[in-house]
């Protein structure tokens, strides 16, 4: 049997709100979009920044239902400022016979990072 790390969902173009560089650790994102693009708490991540084209790996925490907040805690706040726009991406591990067959969830945010849309992309071109 293999199993195939496969992107699960993004959420696309999303605003940095804020950054906390006191915190432990981790991105904080609105539990609205988290359900939206069924991101867990805990669950890793992948972030890229669109201003600086960078990427890093780390964990999300459950930030107030509607507020639109997604701040980078500890040192992610180093990585990314208020204003910078990402991505943030969920992947999943899953058997091969499935991986082929899934359709990964894309929200798309306006710029107080409410959702004005959702997609299941055709990757199959």
């Amino acid at each position: 049997m293999m199993f195939r790390t496969i992107y699960k969902s993004k959420i696309q173009g999303a605003i940095v709100t804020e950054a906390n560089l006191e915190y432990v650790g981790s991105i904080t994102i609105d539990e609205d979009l988290m359900e939206a693009a069924d991101i867990i708490p805990n669950e890793r991540v992948q972030i890229v920044n669109l201003n600086n084209g960078s990427r890093l790996e780390t964990y999300v925490i459950p930030g107030k239902k509607g507020s639109g907040t997604i701040c980078m805690n500890g040192g992610t706040a180093r990585w990314a400022v208020a204003g910078d726009r990402i991505l943030i991406i969920s992947y999943a591990i899953m058997e091969e016979k499935d991986a082929v067959a899934f359709k990964p969830k894309v929200i798309y945010v306006n710029e107080k990072n409410k959702m004005k849309g959702r997609d299941v992309p055709d990757l199959s071109s």
